[in-house]
């Protein structure tokens, strides 16, 4: 969703007219935010679809909104594709199900379609872990992606994705599509949202402690962060050694760690900081918070924390809006991650790469002490990366990618 509300100020500049359809909030049971309409033009077509009722369908086990609204998109779009002539569907989101309608209505209406493969749909990362370590449901999860899956990737007609490890991924695994194009294009820097959110910052409740040094990461968490978190938990386990009273005052915030509904989320962030004995500095929210709330929160952090995945194909979904803040950032990841590049474009300043680097842990408490004697400040970084990297310039991209698929449909 933030990918596309992102790009539709700008999809008519590079010649493309967007109508969007998309589930009725009502029927979500995640948080909502109106203040994201702010950056919708008010031009914009957008059709509402229902979607079952969870309370029903939770009784099957089935509480994906993904499957809940499967058939009302159906129904919706075999309408607007009756009425009106258009050129292309384009699906971006990570309610993957969804994207087994492209290849129905290519087959039904002649019409390409785009997928935006902006995290894995199948994957085998979680079989050979502990059932423990699984995520909820896995089991009916793994099956029914690996048996959705080719249904919409064998007749894909483009793919956009935030990795090119993805790509290159679903290529090898479905030969079909070797020869479409591609793109691998991440989430932009979109300025508007810093300005929406400062302008609102009254109506989000304070989450983060006063009197303390707050090191803030929203975004989901996961044994696979494990190895990029681990260094930093040694790091303040040693500070507080050393400099206890400076690090007594720190706080480490991880924010929207769970993917599940308000109150039902598992910590895995604090299990580990109970290793290391520094569970009285680490706050773990599992609940998630709005988009406009998330940057706000930023916004009033004393400094940011990235961790990475231990899956170098990961790039996390906030990385720019991290750096639209200009907050001092302290960002641990995998060496062969994108996310690892893009920082290194922009010339951030505390990178540090958690496989191939054996100092990381000095200078994740050298960054912690620059902290605490206030020798941290707003971050600059390189003007060609901001403008390589902007919402403008990546939906550019996204639309010469449209353009070349109907090209090779001609």
């Amino acid at each position: 969703m933030q990918r596309v509300r992102m790009s539709l100020p700008y999809f008519r500049q590079f010649g493309w007219e967007a109508e969007i359809v998309t589930v009725d909030q009502a029927y979500a049971d995640l948080p909502t935010d109106e203040l994201l309409l702010q950056g919708v033009k008010e031009a914009t077509t957008i059709h509402y679809v229902k979607a079952l009722s969870k309370k029903i369908t939770s009784k099957l086990g089935l509480g994906s909104i993904a499957l809940r609204s499967l058939y009302f998109y159906r129904n919706k779009v075999n309408q607007l594709l009756k009425e009106k002539k258009y050129q292309l569907i384009y699906f971006s989101t990570t309610q993957f199900p969804v994207c087994i309608l492209g290849a129905y209505w290519e087959k039904k209406f002649g019409i390409p379609y785009v997928i935006d493969m902006q995290d894995p749909w199948h994957s085998d990362y979680y079989q050979n872990k502990p059932r423990h370590q699984q995520p909820p449901k896995y089991w009916f999860s793994y099956r029914l992606n690996k048996y959705l899956e080719p249904k919409a990737l064998k007749k894909v007609s483009g793919l956009i994705s935030v990795s090119g490890k993805y790509i290159k991924d679903l290529k090898i695994r479905y030969p079909e599509i070797r020869d479409i194009p591609t793109a691998v294009i991440p989430f932009g820097a979109f300025e508007p949202d810093l300005k929406i959110a400062t302008e609102n910052e009254n109506t989000f409740s304070d989450i983060l402690a006063k009197g303390f040094k707050n090191v803030v990461y929203i975004g989901r968490g996961g044994l696979d962060m494990h190895a990029a978190i681990s260094p930093l938990f040694e790091a303040v386990a040693k500070g507080l050694a050393v400099h206890p009273k400076l690090f007594k005052n720190l706080r480490i915030y991880f924010i929207g760690t769970s993917y599940a509904p308000g109150g039902q989320g598992m910590p895995t962030v604090l299990p580990l900081a109970k290793q290391w004995e520094i569970e009285q500095n680490v706050i773990e929210i599992t609940d998630r918070i709005s988009y406009y709330h998330t940057l706000s929160t930023l916004n009033k952090a004393d400094a940011l924390f990235i961790p990475g995945s231990d899956d170098p194909g990961y790039t996390p979904s906030k990385l720019f809006p991290y750096l639209l803040t200009k907050k001092p950032l302290l960002a641990i990841v995998h060496s062969n991650s994108p996310a690892n590049q893009i920082l290194q474009e922009y010339e951030a300043e505390f990178i540090y790469n958690y496989d191939d680097d054996s100092r990381i842990i000095d200078k994740s408490i050298d960054f912690l002490m620059s902290l605490f004697n206030e020798k941290l400040s707003a971050q600059t970084y390189n003007a060609n990366a901001l403008k390589k990297y902007s919402a403008q310039n990546l939906s550019y991209e996204q639309c010469e990618l449209f353009n070349n698929v109907l090209i090779g449909k001609a």
